[in-house]
């Protein structure tokens, strides 16, 4: 069972940075939090990362989710439909190496609502 992400997630980059939520929605809640939906986790600035050193970019930026969308719940907004992000969420950072760090999910936000997955 996986769980659903509120705006009280705890998303880090792999070096421990943390991750700003911005829901995109405000219909769909869990105890009066806000459930996170795609893009939500896609470009957020990411603060505190401590990968800084001379030629290297600590991680500032979230960037495309990979994996971690729901396959079979939607919320919509307006005319479009879009999946609940989930606690298996993972994607790239801007930060150095490019392309090698990941951001994840380190809380939920929530402990009540899950979705099983194949």
């Amino acid at each position: 069972m996986v769980k659903w992400l509120t705006e009280d997630a705890k998303l880090i980059c792999k070096h421990g940075g943390r991750v700003g939520n911005q829901p995109s929605q405000d219909w769909v809640t869990i105890e009066s939090r806000k459930v996170l939906i795609q893009p939500d986790p896609e470009g957020r600035s990411i603060s505190m990362c401590p990968n800084i050193n001379i030629n290297i970019k600590p991680c500032a930026t979230t960037l495309k989710v990979t994996r971690g969308y729901s396959d079979f719940i939607f919320v919509t907004v307006g005319d479009a439909k879009f999946p609940v992000s989930l606690d298996t969420v993972t994607g790239l950072t801007d930060g150095t190496p490019p392309g090698t760090v990941n951001y994840v999910v380190n809380d939920p936000g929530q402990q009540f609502v899950s979705e099983a997955v194949k």
